[in-house]
C-alpha cells in the first residue's frame, strides 16, 4: 500500500479570499490568485482584518506572519518601516500580514495578545512562533528566518 504526499500548498489569497494550490517551494511573486489574479506574494505587508484572519488561520497551509499592531503604539510605529523591508526581502518564501488590534479586538483577544506590538508566525496551518515586543532591522530578519525554519 502507498501513500500519496500532496506536494502543494494552499495560499488563501488576501485580496478576495480565494484558497490557491500552489507548488510547495514555488516562490510566491510565481503566483497569482485563480479568481481576482493578484500576486500571492506580500512584498508590503498587506493589512487584513478579523474575518481574513480566522480564514487565513482555517485554511492556509503556507507559511505567514502577522504584526498585531496599534496606531498609538510608539513601539509598533518604530517596528513599521523594518517590517515593510522585511515583506520585500522575504517576498518568494513568506507573506507579511498587519492586524490593527484596535479595530480588531476579537481577533486580538482571541490570538492572547496582552501587548502590542506581537509577531506570530504560522506554517502549515499551525503556529510555529510568537514574539512580543518591537522588533528591527537585523534582529527581525533573524527572528523571521528562525521562525521559517522550525516550520
Amino acid at each position: 500500500m502507498t501513500t500519496s504526499i500532496d506536494p502543494s500548498t494552499t495560499l488563501v489569497c488576501h485580496q478576495c479570499g480565494t484558497l490557491n494550490r500552489t507548488p510547495r517551494g514555488r516562490p510566491l511573486s510565481a503566483g497569482k490568485c485563480g479568481r481576482c489574479a493578484a500576486s500571492l506574494s506580500t512584498p508590503h505587508p498587506v493589512e487584513i482584518d478579523g474575518a481574513k484572519l480566522a480564514r487565513l488561520q482555517a485554511r492556509d497551509t503556507g507559511a505567514f506572519i502577522v504584526d498585531v499592531w496599534a496606531p498609538w503604539c510608539g513601539p509598533c510605529r518604530m517596528m513599521a518601516p523594518a517590517y515593510d523591508e522585511a515583506a520585500g526581502k522575504f517576498a518568494d518564501r513568506v507573506r507579511l500580514f498587519k492586524l490593527n488590534s484596535d479595530e480588531n479586538q476579537p481577533a486580538a483577544a482571541s490570538l492572547g495578545i496582552r501587548g502590542v506590538p506581537t509577531l506570530i508566525a504560522y506554517h502549515d496551518g499551525r503556529q510555529v512562533a510568537h514574539q512580543s515586543g518591537a522588533q528591527t532591522g537585523p534582529g527581525l530578519n533573524r527572528w523571521i528566518d528562525a521562525a521559517l525554519s522550525t516550520a
